[in-house]
């Protein structure tokens, strides 16, 4: 695997982290940390849209949406500048479903969304789950009916994250009930104010917002199909590769702080950096760490190939996601009791961060599909064993 850049790509890396280090406030980190967006705030807002109109948010795209037509390590190496400062942005349209209308929408369908996407000024939820349609998403039940020239869409999604303050919501329907479940499925592009659209609050462990989302006779024009009707499977696969190559920085950034930590306090007196069990882990965590980072920079290559991975995003989805409930653990153990402390406490450690990542970690290992999902995916495509 090749990671070298060139100079033009280096240029970009290094004015993103100048960009960072100028911009990125405390202030707007706990804003992200309360709306769980890049979209649900001013500051957040106010960060985001210079950032995008550099074309940093999506640098491999083609010049004419919105892009520099640069390569997909530059924009990974992006991703892992934010992640890497705590600003951890997890953007539906212009990395999940954006890369699906670029490679299977229509013209029109490219030109409305995608130089918006660019730009920051639009932003996609996505909308697979539904109460009996989890891991089992082919199980989906929420229906389109094609009237022509629009569908009539009903029924009820759930998990989708976002719905509340995004613009669009990139939903998985069904088109065809006849066919079996893996047939039958489109893609629809729905504008969230649309007359019949219901959105509710579910709060997970992690202490952040998803939601529930209904659909009551609301129409949807034909434009909004990706692709052809009744091909979505090929699309939602697609849409969770790209959602399934997962940011390390934010835990590089809070093992850093961890090692501080470690390096700088007494436990019964005696220094931490010198407890064999406390050195055997922290060793452990930094040696995964460069796992992870490996991992996250093949997935950039392969796409600078020209491929989409497959089991590959799934396999380092799920030991990025893994690493980090490791990780959690590991950092209780260093701060014993203080670690359980929520931030602002009187005896708090590292502001809270450790039982952060302890809730946190759990929620990130079902994103886009369970630890389950991923090792099922990994035996099927990796490794050419029958479904089980």
């Amino acid at each position: 695997m090749d990671f070298s850049l060139s100079k033009g790509e280096r240029d970009i890396v290094a004015e993103v982290r100048e960009y960072i280090a100028s911009e990125a406030t405390d202030a707007l980190r706990e804003e992200l940390a309360t709306n769980e967006t890049v979209y649900g705030g001013p500051l957040s807002r106010a960060f985001i849209k210079p950032f995008a109109a550099r074309g940093w948010l999506v640098p491999n795209w083609p010049r004419q949406y919105g892009g520099l037509e640069s390569s997909e390590m530059v924009s990974y190496l992006i991703r892992d500048e934010l992640a890497q400062a705590d600003i951890v942005i997890a953007f539906a349209g212009a990395h999940m479903g954006g890369p699906m209308i670029l490679r299977d929408g229509s013209e029109a369908m490219k030109q409305e969304f995608l130089p918006r996407l660019a730009s920051g000024e639009i932003e996609f939820c996505l909308g697979y789950s539904e109460p009996a349609a989890g891991s089992d998403l082919m199980g989906l039940k929420m229906q389109a009916e094609d009237r022509g020239d629009h569908f009539v869409v009903n029924g009820q999604k759930i998990f989708n994250t976002h719905a509340h303050v995004a613009d669009y919501h990139w939903l998985a329907v069904r088109t065809d009930p006849t066919v079996p479940k893996h047939h039958g499925i489109s893609i629809l592009v729905v504008d969230l104010d649309t007359p019949g659209i219901t959105i509710r609050p579910l709060h997970t462990m992690a202490g952040s917002r998803t939601n529930e989302v209904f659909y009551d006779d609301v129409r949807v024009p034909k434009d909004r199909l990706l692709g052809e009707m009744n091909m979505g499977l090929r699309y939602i696969m697609g849409a969770l590769d790209y959602e399934r190559m997962f940011l390390y920085g934010q835990y590089e950034n809070f093992f850093n702080e961890l090692l501080a930590y470690v390096r700088s306090t007494t436990i019964d007196g005696q220094p931490a950096s010198q407890n064999p069990l406390i050195r055997q882990h922290m060793a452990q965590m930094r040696m995964e760490l460069e796992v992870c980072r490996m991992m996250y920079y093949q997935l950039a290559c392969m796409l600078d190939k020209g491929t989409i991975p497959s089991y590959q995003s799934s396999m380092e989805k799920m030991f990025v996601t893994e690493y980090s409930q490791r990780l959690a653990d590991t950092a209780l153990e260093v701060l014993g009791q203080h670690g359980q402390l929520t931030e602002g406490s009187k005896e708090v450690r590292l502001r809270g961060k450790a039982e952060q990542l302890y809730r946190k970690a759990v929620v990130e290992t079902i994103y886009g599909g369970s630890s389950e999902i991923q090792r099922n995916i990994i035996a099927q495509r990796g490794l050419g064993l029958p479904r089980n």
